[in-house]
């Protein structure tokens, strides 16, 4: 049978990344359906076509900035042999992408929509829970160094530790995204883990 309708004239690929970078500057309620037809010159039909509603859009970019500028943190958190080691380098990491001189300068997860018109309120649960999955995959990486011995606290504790690290990463991104410059973050960052042994020891 043969298909029907236009093929497509564009890359969905390329278009998702311009869509990214324009969700990562403006924000998900600056960015308007008009915004991003100009942007990757696509007519606003074809990106609901293509992608669905701009909240399916919006999901669809998140999950690439995952995979992206969102994987280097969470690689460092896996991939280090020490629950203090695997902080430290999560912290770094983040730095690292927060300041880079080809993006904007905070996380997306934490900025891209933190308030707004009660409409979009799935979309700030959206990012809710990828923020809560943040805060799961940290306490689990200190749930494993508990079980490798390199770390000894309570559950009450760990909680509470968690909820440190998670807060810090989250206020990098503002601090990053008020002027803060990568040596400065280091500096907040040196002071995070100076505070490690006092937090661990409880």
């Amino acid at each position: 049978m043969t298909a029907r309708g236009r093929p497509r004239t564009f890359d969905p690929d390329t278009a998702l990344r311009q869509a990214l970078d324009l969700f990562w500057e403006r924000g998900y309620e600056g960015t308007s359906l008009n915004d991003l037809a100009q942007v990757t010159g696509i007519a606003s039909a074809s990106i609901y076509a293509c992608f669905g509603s701009k909240a399916d859009l919006f999901r669809q970019v998140m999950e690439l900035y995952g995979t992206t500028s969102g994987a280097p943190p969470r690689h460092a958190l896996s991939q280090h042999p020490t629950a203090r080691a695997a902080i430290h380098a999560m912290l770094r990491a983040t730095a690292d992408q927060i300041t880079r001189a080809d993006a904007p300068h905070y996380c997306m997860l934490i900025l891209a929509a933190p308030t707004g018109a009660a409409e979009n309120h799935a979309v700030r649960e959206f990012l809710a829970d990828i923020r809560r999955s943040q805060f799961a995959e940290i306490r689990d990486r200190l749930v494993r160094g508990v079980a490798a011995g390199d770390l000894a606290v309570s559950d009450a504790s760990l909680d509470a530790i968690t909820r440190y690290y998670t807060t810090l990463v989250q206020g990098l991104s503002v601090q990053a995204r008020d002027g803060a410059s990568r040596s400065e973050l280091e500096a907040v960052i040196a002071c995070a883990m100076t505070a490690w042994d006092a937090l661990t020891s409880c």
